[in-house]
């Protein structure tokens, strides 16, 4: 390990927290978590992969959907206990068919376009 190489604090943490962002716009358009395997499969693929901790598995972002993330970057935090990837989303982030997850304001108000039904793509 270099110096400026980080240190993932996976032996502290099942589990860090990534935050996926619109490469070109900036967008926040998701947080999920990572292993280390999730973290190689998307470092091997380019494709962003996450666990699901309420499903207890591996999964590759769009493998259902179709609406993948392309990861061009991934930066670590200072801690190295969180992570950024900075992506190119194609379709929509949320699954509930908006462009981001952070659609809407803690009053309710959407602030985010809905690109996509999930009945159509969730059946």
């Amino acid at each position: 390990m270099s110096e400026t190489e980080p240190r993932l604090a996976f032996e502290d943490n099942e589990y860090l927290p990534a935050v996926a962002q619109d490469a070109d716009s900036g967008e926040v358009l998701m947080l999920a978590y990572v292993t280390p395997e999730a973290l190689e499969r998307t470092r091997e693929t380019g494709r962003a992969h996450y666990y699901s901790r309420s499903r207890d598995e591996l999964w590759e972002k769009g493998a259902t959907s179709g609406h993948t993330q392309h990861v061009e970057e991934i930066r670590v935090d200072c801690d190295g206990d969180a992570l950024l990837y900075l992506i190119d989303q194609e379709g929509g982030a949320c699954h509930t068919g908006y462009h981001s997850c952070f659609y809407r304001t803690i009053d309710g108000d959407v602030v985010s376009e809905k690109v996509f039904d999930p009945d159509d793509v969730y059946e």
